[in-house]
């Protein structure tokens, strides 16, 4: 960074606002915060504590518009008039990520994907926790990565990156990246055009050179199109649950195999997490931790004790016989499908939400196969209602939590699975997935 620039404005002020603007005043910026919506009560009192300077429910779009930079909050779309306005002026735009890596020296592996990230994020961090390496979580989960990088030494990080996180990177660069696959998600933010929300998820390759490593899901067909345009300079490490890879990994029904600085074995049955959607995420955080030559003791130890993310197929309770699993977390088609492929007994599905442009055809089949009824949560329930009507017998709409877990109950029997896996937003009846399954839990734990 130049000595000149001093005067920044970070707009949202969540975990990544506050957490850059902490990183920012440490560095010497003189720094405004500004969120249009309530800032909530912790996040004030630590801009309070911090002395920073910040307004809510409000933008004052002239004092914005003087920043030398601004960090953007992944939540605000490009289209959002004081967006196109500081664009216009040149004003350059940044994510809290990149503005985060300025200051890091420490070694980074991104994941990014349309499902499977959290999960792999996760494990992969946990792997190296127990491997002893100093390292920090951050990007989509956990802690704030300025925020870190300001209070913190780690020597690495595990960044969870979302495609608008990676739209407002422009220089940082991931030591070893991994694109678990590509679904069409958030084609909302992309004009409705799948190119671009592509191009979106490969920006996690940008300025890698031939040391790094890319890992990625060699069965998808999407990156594989993408990969055969584009000319990459870091090592590749496919894993398929297809075909067998020389570097890389693979998984069949019986062993999961990693071929990276000498083989790595293990039996699938071994693994904590169940289904073929987790096999790859086991890969991918597996190929990922021989790569950095982690003991393979630890990496098989890891792939046997993990515990799985909340909201992600998270197991609530078993009342009279019936499950109860709470996948808020699928906010997609692609997430939901990979949740009604691991149900092995007849499903009562809780689907919807705010859609985001969403093709449910796709999940036809697996309903017709799996699903016995659904309930559909949602304040727009339209096309649900239209794609499904002919594939289950019951369908019926609820307009809470509270609700849907009484249909749940009702349409159950014993030895059946009543399972929340939206495919879309949350946004129409609750704050967020996390308020969505938790309000989900809190209604299974009271009947």
């Amino acid at each position: 960074m130049d000595g000149t620039t001093k005067y920044i404005a970070i707009l949202g002020a969540g975990e990544s606002g506050v957490g850059a603007a902490i990183l920012a005043k440490k560095m010497g910026w003189n720094v405004f915060v500004s969120d249009f919506g309530k800032i909530k009560d912790a996040f004030k009192t630590e801009l309070i504590e911090n002395q920073l300077e910040w307004e809510e429910e409000n933008h004052s779009e002239e004092r914005i518009l003087q920043a030398d930079l601004v960090i953007k909050s992944p939540g605000i779309p490009e289209k959002a008039p004081l967006i196109l306005k500081l664009r216009e002026r040149g004003v350059k735009i940044i994510s809290e990520i990149e503005f985060a890596s300025y200051y890091s020296n420490a070694k980074t592996i991104c994941i990014t994907g349309s499902n499977g990230k959290t999960t792999t994020t996760m494990l992969l961090y946990h792997i190296l926790k127990k491997a002893k390496l100093n390292v920090g979580l951050a990007g989509n989960v956990g802690k704030s990565y300025a925020k870190q990088v300001a209070e913190n030494t780690f020597d690495w990080y595990v960044l969870e990156l979302s495609s608008f996180q990676l739209d407002d990177m422009h220089t940082f660069k991931a030591d070893i990246a991994i694109l678990t696959n590509i679904s069409p998600d958030h084609l909302d933010r992309y004009a409705y055009n799948m190119q671009n929300y592509v191009d979106s998820k490969f920006r996690i390759l940008q300025n890698q050179t031939e040391n790094d490593w890319f890992i990625y899901n060699y069965d998808d067909p999407i990156i594989q199109a993408e990969i055969a345009k584009k000319s990459i300079s870091a090592k590749l490490a496919p894993f398929s649950l297809k075909e067998e890879m020389k570097i890389g990994g693979h998984a069949n029904k019986e062993q999961l195999t990693i071929n990276i600085n000498e083989q790595f074995t293990m039996s699938i049955h071994d693994l904590a997490l169940k289904g073929r959607h987790n096999a790859q995420n086991s890969l991918a955080s597996g190929i990922a931790s021989r790569i950095l030559e982690i003991r393979k003791e630890v990496v098989r130890e890891s792939l046997e004790d993990f515990v799985n993310v909340e909201h992600r197929l998270e197991f609530v309770a078993k009342v009279h016989g019936i499950e109860f699993i709470n996948d808020s977390k699928a906010t997609n088609v692609n997430s939901t499908w990979y949740a009604l492929e691991t149900m092995d007994k007849p499903t009562v599905w809780i689907v919807g939400g705010v859609d985001k442009g969403n093709d449910y055809s796709e999940l036809l089949d697996l309903v017709k196969d799996k699903v016995k009824a659904i309930i559909c949560l949602g304040l727009d329930n339209q096309k649900l209602l239209e794609t499904f009507s002919g594939a289950v017998e019951t369908i019926v709409e609820a307009r809470s939590a509270m609700e849907a877990v009484a249909y749940g109950y009702r349409l159950a029997k014993k030895d059946e699975t009543v399972l929340l896996s939206p495919a879309c937003a949350s946004f129409d009846l609750f704050d967020n997935y996390e308020d969505r399954g938790n309000q989900f839990k809190e209604a299974v734990r009271s009947l």
